[in-house]
């Protein structure tokens, strides 16, 4: 799937949902923006059981409570309120099944990183592996940061092509 598809097809969902929790629509598009980015950063572990929708919908409602948690304490007293109210999202929480899929999904994963150029790959695995951040990977590579995110965009459509090329 490409991620245009996934944001044009996906969109209204996750920012209606959030309109409904923060009543805001600035807040509720910078968090399905947020939400989007974090899913298209982890989509290797979305597992094809449940809706893709549901699992947007999960994303979303973790963000915003960890923006909660950064707030005031009596904040999070209110929107558990809401939360109770809002849509029945499932416990997104791996089960041991859920484990093992994703160290599949892994192994594949890794695969397919292993067809993209060195460079590309390196960017894949400081960012994702290691879990660097763009300014850490800027010093480590002795790039500009501005190099690093435009090398690491490259790399995630090079391999999201190459995903969906493997899944045919």
């Amino acid at each position: 799937m490409s991620f245009n598809y996934l944001l044009d097809t996906y969109w209204s969902n996750v920012y209606g949902y959030q309109l409904k929790k923060v009543n805001n629509e600035n807040d509720a598009e910078d968090i399905t923006i947020q939400t989007f980015a974090k899913a298209f950063n982890k989509i290797h572990t979305f597992n094809k059981e449940y809706q893709f929708s549901t699992w947007l919908i999960a994303i979303s409602k973790n963000i915003h409570q960890d923006i909660l948690r950064k707030r005031k304490p009596s904040l999070i007293v209110q929107s558990s309120k809401v939360d109770e109210e809002a849509y029945k999202v499932i416990d997104d929480s791996p089960s041991p099944e859920d484990k093992i899929i994703t160290e599949q999904n892994l192994a594949k994963l890794l695969r397919d990183i292993k067809q993209l150029k060195p460079k590309y790959q390196e960017v894949i695995n400081l960012r994702f592996f290691q879990e660097l951040s763009y300014k850490e990977i800027s010093e480590q590579l002795d790039e500009p940061m501005n190099n690093v995110k435009v090398k690491l965009l490259r790399a995630k459509k090079l391999l999201a092509e190459i995903i969906e090329k493997n899944k045919s």
